[in-house]
């Protein structure tokens, strides 16, 4: 535990306390005379040096505590903005467009974990066939991904047939993305760099950025990778196997 946390489940601990403190001066001593606040916080000092183990029981019910009430909080966006979610026309899809299971990740182009995890989404995209992925653009790295990502938007918006194997190359590049190389692979697919740069311009690419920062905060999305899978928000680069069965859990919910 570290020394913050530790500071936070001792603030809760001494909590608990609060209304004896607040009642100190009518609390009993055994021989029935009054104990005054010093007292008796002399008296949740001591307990407190005696049952250190009670900081870890209280930081860990205070924990989960939390957690439970932010997939409650996850839950009701999930369910309001699912429009905004699944359907944003700003977004790229890779996948079968009709599918029955919806994968929304939150990726920065210079997220190395993203990097790792573009492979788990082919693997899966090769085995389900009724599964799609929403790629939320979510630039938070350094000024080069948001250049990176504008190019992307733009990209999406031209030519979204050409988005997939756009995103594969740039995700799959060994060098840092920036506007300058996002540009480069867009063209080498054959896109015409004039349209782009005027896409680029595209107020509606700066509103879909907001409206992505706003859908994360909403759900505690503070790093990338993060997924949104069926009712569930998923943190990390977990891995094929774990991104599958939540897939499949997802899929169950959805008969």
């Amino acid at each position: 535990m570290t020394l913050s946390s530790k500071l936070r489940a001792l603030t809760a601990a001494t909590a608990l306390f609060l209304p004896a403190m607040a009642l100190g001066n009518v609390a009993q001593a055994s021989d029935g005379a009054a104990l005054g606040k010093p007292e008796v916080e002399q008296i949740v000092r001591d307990y407190l040096l005696e049952n250190p183990e009670i900081l870890l029981e209280v930081q860990a019910a205070l924990e989960t505590k939390q957690r439970e009430q932010q997939a409650e909080a996850q839950k009701t966006v999930l369910q309001d903005r699912k429009d905004d979610l699944l359907n944003s026309p700003h977004d790229g899809v890779i996948g079968n467009p009709e599918a029955q299971v919806t994968v929304v990740e939150f990726f920065d182009y210079n997220c190395g974990f993203c990097k790792r995890a573009m492979a788990d989404m082919q693997a899966l995209l090769e085995d389900n066939d009724d599964v799609r992925f929403v790629l939320k653009e979510f630039p938070i790295l350094s000024a080069e991904s948001r250049e990176a990502h504008v190019v992307s938007m733009a990209v999406q918006a031209t030519a979204p047939e050409k988005y997939a194997e756009f995103h594969q190359q740039l995700m799959g590049s060994e060098s840092r993305a920036d506007g300058e190389l996002a540009m480069s692979i867009a063209t080498g697919l054959g896109l015409d760099e004039a349209a782009l740069r005027k896409e680029m311009e595209n107020p509606e690419i700066q509103k879909a950025f907001a409206e992505t920062y706003e859908l994360a905060n909403q759900l505690a999305v503070t790093g990338t990778p993060a997924y949104v899978i069926g009712n569930e928000v998923v943190f990390g680069a977990l891995g094929k196997d774990v991104l599958g069965e939540k897939i499949e859990q997802a899929r169950t919910e959805s008969n």
